[in-house]
């Protein structure tokens, strides 16, 4: 995978990356996208979770990985009118074919489902936080993640739009919260730019039928309270 030489949110202090976030969502809040800043309203589930997605007994923890049976997310699909944001990096959905997978299975999911997505693209490195800051301002009922160069930046904005659901797919953040859902696999594992990918990131595991089977157990997931974990699909 190719992606730029260097990374202005890796540069960054952790004060100057909370100063940035706290101005860019200040600045969201005096435009709101529909007239109010509370973010998506709750919604209904339309179907239910099989078999072997997770034990109810005994609910996942905070940044627990959770290996839900295959299929088990099969019966879940969006209530009606449901809106989601794709965001991406311009650089590397045009550099990577790992991240186009991830659009194009975005785009495939959205179309079968009818589902509204409105695209959010960060133009250039500098760009990233903004971005994700733009995507919160949305209001959808989910933000989906794609492609490593947007990580680091969900990590940053992530924790000040804790009413914003996100889902990182085809990658992980290093330190999730409650509104953070990622869905990966064996072969993915990028979790930020001081962390790097895993031992055994592998660029051709990001298939179309793989993409796929994440991306709709991750929504699984968000949609029945399952937020939060790091969804596991091989």
């Amino acid at each position: 995978m190719t992606r730029p030489a260097a990374r202005t949110t890796g540069a960054l202090t952790a004060v100057a990356i909370a100063g940035a976030v706290a101005a860019l969502l200040a600045g969201c809040a005096t435009a709101p996208h529909d007239g109010t800043d509370a973010g998506p309203a709750p919604r209904a589930t339309a179907g239910t979770l099989g078999t072997g997605f997770s034990d109810p007994d005994h609910p996942p923890a905070p940044e627990a990985t959770i290996t839900p049976a295959p299929g088990s997310w099969s019966g879940v699909h969006p209530p009606a009118d449901y809106r989601v944001v794709l965001l991406s990096d311009r650089g590397d959905t045009r550099d990577s074919a790992a991240a186009r997978t991830l659009v194009d299975a975005v785009d495939s999911w959205a179309a079968a489902e009818d589902v509204t997505v409105t695209e959010v693209e960060a133009a250039t490195p500098d760009d990233r936080i903004a971005a994700v800051t733009r995507a919160v301002h949305e209001g959808a009922d989910l933000v989906v993640s794609v492609g490593n160069d947007m990580v680091d930046p969900v990590a940053a904005v992530s924790p000040t739009a804790l009413h914003q659901p996100f889902l990182v797919l085809g990658a992980e953040i290093a330190e999730p919260t409650s509104n953070v859902t990622a869905a990966d696999w064996t072969g993915g594992g990028f979790r930020g730019e001081g962390l790097g990918p895993s031992s055994h990131y592998d660029p051709s595991t990001f298939t179309d039928e793989r993409a796929g089977r994440a991306l709709r157990a991750g929504v699984a997931a968000a949609l029945h309270d399952l937020s939060g974990t790091v969804v596991w699909v091989d």
